[in-house]
């Protein structure tokens, strides 16, 4: 076989295995905890901590590290001192942050809920049914009891959660 045949050949199984569906562990959000039974889950507190907000006018796609999130209208764009960004549903926002004295800074409110590391790749379906999140081994999926679902790399997770369990 000629070297173009070759090249071609492999090009045309390296498109294969980009179509290929690898399975992965899904969860979906809803009203009842995904993991509550799972002896591996652990309580957690979100520790407190300070973000900059700013609540969407129109919709808007955030670009997460763990995925594309659908934001509406009203729903609140949170960023990190890291940078990094994630859409909270306006609803869950009020539960969850306060305000600050600083305009746009709000800070997180400890709450208790339910974290399970993963050491595969697994994916959450959000409440909107649509965005998904894709998590990598050693991720953790935290359930906050209200059907919101989150996924955490390890260092963030150790950086902003406290075990409780």
């Amino acid at each position: 076989m000629s070297i173009a045949g070759k090249v071609s050949e492999n090009l045309k199984i390296t498109w294969k295995l980009r179509k290929m569906v690898v399975p992965m562990r899904e969860f979906r959000a809803g009203r009842e905890p995904v993991f509550l039974d799972d002896p591996a889950a652990v309580k957690v507190r979100k520790l407190p901590s300070r973000v900059l907000v700013r609540f969407v006018q129109k919709p808007e796609t955030i670009i997460t590290r763990e995925g594309r999130v659908l934001a509406h209208p009203g729903d609140a764009v949170l960023t990190a001192a890291t940078g990094e960004q994630w859409p909270v549903a306006r609803a869950a926002f009020d539960r969850y942050y306060e305000p600050t004295p600083e305009a746009c800074v709000f800070e997180s409110i400890p709450r208790e809920s339910l974290a399970l590391q993963i050491n595969e790749p697994f994916q959450v379906v959000l409440a909107d049914g649509i965005s998904r999140l894709f998590g990598q081994p050693g991720d953790w999926l935290l359930d906050h009891g209200d059907g919101h679902l989150g996924i955490l790399d390890g260092a963030i997770f150790a950086a902003t959660y406290r075990r409780l369990t």
